[in-house]
């Protein structure tokens, strides 16, 4: 599957999940994350996997040039949801350098499927926890900040 296909079965996979947890259906680590875009001004909602590492909340960038990392850079706080349920926080950027624990961290505790995401979509050359934390210049990661 090349990458354009990818793209646009994420896109309509997308749109399923965003319509389930707007209608109370939540499952998994998946949240919607609405931030406001950066050019255009206009609330953009994305479904995203918040994930609880070391006593912390962390969301990891799966697709390189993601809209919402750019967004999530620019906005002071975002809205994260749960079925009806949500709340405003604060996404700070974790350091490049502080990243590849939390990477390796994620990939050992996750299915394999995670491992390979960061493969199939280009921003990691092996899916082994070394491999995926050797890419952590080119995956963004946030930690979640309660306000």
């Amino acid at each position: 599957m090349n990458a354009e296909t990818n793209r646009r079965m994420t896109n309509a996979f997308n749109k399923i999940i965003v319509g389930l947890q707007r209608g109370g259906i939540a499952f998994g680590p998946m949240r919607l994350l609405t931030v406001r875009g950066r050019r255009s001004g206009q609330l953009r909602t994305f479904p995203i996997a918040v994930i609880a590492l070391d006593g912390g909340q962390y969301i990891f960038q799966a697709f390189p040039k993601a809209a919402w990392v750019a967004n999530a850079r620019a906005a002071d706080t975002v809205e994260l949801a749960r079925g009806r349920r949500s709340s405003t926080v604060r996404l700070v950027e974790v350091p490049v350098d502080e990243r590849p624990p939390l990477l390796r961290q994620l990939v050992t505790t996750s299915p394999a499927s995670v491992g390979n995401r960061f493969v199939t979509t280009g921003l990691a050359e092996t899916s082994t926890p070394d491999g995926v934390a050797a890419a952590a210049h080119r995956i963004a990661v946030f930690r979640v900040e309660q306000i």
